[in-house]
């Protein structure tokens, strides 16, 4: 079984093409089990938020399990195959698995260091288990990329020096009011993981006094009360519009929320941050007057916030021992079923052999027939002893895959599955 990621992300598509791409909560569970009928894809976890839309799955082999997933992901997005091609990046084993971690540290984030992502990661290896399309081998990967990301934040600065993406777009709106969002009215759209990270950043930024609204009112209600702002009926959007000079729009909305028509006539700047997949912006709307249109797009091209040298080298530092390890863990699970076989293989040889000795000695007592058949076993279990412990040692070690297709040359197993791990170039690798 071999690792597999393959995805689209603001460094290799507009917000347009993820838009397309990006698979609704109440989706991914379809999507998941669609992924594991697959001929060559065994488990898989999809993850889609505002700027990436991946894949990470477990297949039986690299060119058939990549032809599954971009199927797949066509088919969903309804995007052609050759055009989707040209928008996603592949990793492949031990790429896949440091492109994972590094995607959970943070550094691959459009804003460097942000620990959202680690939400969103959990949430997608949840909704993986849910629909048990996550074995073995991607349990332990997604395990340890959350394990990876907390690790990362925890002994490095690398949230400190890098921002959130709310932060990085309120850096844009400062500079439309002058260097200072203090005491502007602020209005949050959307009340999800993204809009909570909204307001809580607003807060902290001085924005005020801010409101907040949602088509599930409890929520929004819930939200204001953990930050002292005010909630909102969804059915007055068009009056909290009018008296907000700030707004973030951040909805699971298939359709655009704000519109041309709903925000024409302003007399007075007003700022939007867009930070919705599928976009809550209407494109309209960045022509108006006096309104400001922050998006994903503009943040990528921006790259506003770089977090300094000395903590990007120590999370890589991490990634590159853990990418390390969970390698030698996975040669060693490899190794595994072949052992098994092998085992399997002396004990079917070990009841023939009992078989013919009962057949030619039917003199034999039971105590006797149980005699020798204990001392073959001992015999048998002594002589796999040594060289299935060091067959295990050797297989954790770099090239270590070669000793589990050596045994089943060797021993002419019959292993499921068991395919060697080549050396495959990656395709498309993020720049």
């Amino acid at each position: 079984m071999n690792l597999l990621s393959v995805g689209a992300s603001y460094r290799t598509a507009r917000v347009g093409t993820l838009e397309q791409l990006s698979i609704p909560g109440p989706d991914i569970p379809a999507v998941l089990q669609k992924l594991v009928a697959q001929p060559y894809v065994r488990e898989a976890v999809v993850l889609s938020t505002c700027n990436r839309v991946e894949v990470f799955a477990a297949v039986t082999g690299f060119h058939g399990g990549l032809g599954d997933v971009c199927n797949v992901l066509a088919e969903e997005s309804g995007i052609g195959a050759n055009e989707l091609a040209g928008h996603l990046y592949v990793h492949y084993d031990e790429a896949a698995v440091r492109h994972s971690f590094r995607v959970s540290s943070g550094l691959d984030s459009m804003v460097v260091g942000e620990a959202q992502i680690l939400g969103q990661l959990r949430d997608a290896y949840h909704a993986a288990t849910e629909a048990d399309s996550a074995g073995r081998l991607l349990h332990e990967l997604m395990q340890q990329a959350l394990r990876v990301g907390k690790r990362a934040h925890a002994e490095t600065g690398i949230d400190r020096a890098g921002q959130s993406v709310v932060t990085a777009a309120l850096d844009v709106a400062a500079e439309v009011f002058g260097g200072d969002l203090t005491g502007r009215k602020g209005l949050v759209i959307g009340a999800g993981a993204m809009g909570a990270l909204s307001v809580a950043t607003l807060t902290r930024s001085g924005v005020g006094p801010l409101q907040i609204t949602n088509r599930g009112a409890e929520r929004a209600a819930r939200l204001a009360e953990a930050y002292g702002a005010t909630a909102v009926s969804f059915d007055a959007l068009d009056a909290a519009l009018a008296e907000a000079d700030l707004v973030v729009s951040a909805t699971a909305s298939t359709e655009p929320v704000l519109t041309a028509e709903r925000l024409a006539g302003r007399e007075r700047p007003l700022v939007v941050l867009d930070l919705a997949v599928p976009r809550d912006v209407a494109p309209e709307v960045a022509d108006l007057p006096h309104v400001t249109v922050v998006d994903i797009d503009g943040l990528a091209a921006s790259r506003r916030t770089l977090p300094a040298a000395a903590e990007t080298a120590a999370v890589e530092q991490i990634v590159a021992s853990e990418v390390d390890n969970f390698l030698g863990w996975m040669r060693g699970a490899e190794i595994a079923p072949t052992v098994a076989a092998l085992r399997t293989r002396a004990e079917d040889v070990v009841a023939a052999e009992l078989g013919k000795l009962n057949a030619r000695r039917p003199d034999f007592t039971d105590d006797q027939r149980a005699d020798v058949a204990r001392t073959l076993h001992r015999v048998v279990q002594q002589l796999l002893h040594s060289p299935t412990v060091r067959v295990r040692q050797l297989a954790a070690e770099p090239g270590g895959d070669q000793y589990a297709a050596l045994l089943r040359e060797l021993f002419d197993l019959d292993v499921p599955h068991a395919t060697q791990v080549a050396a495959v170039p990656e395709i498309g690798g993020e720049a």
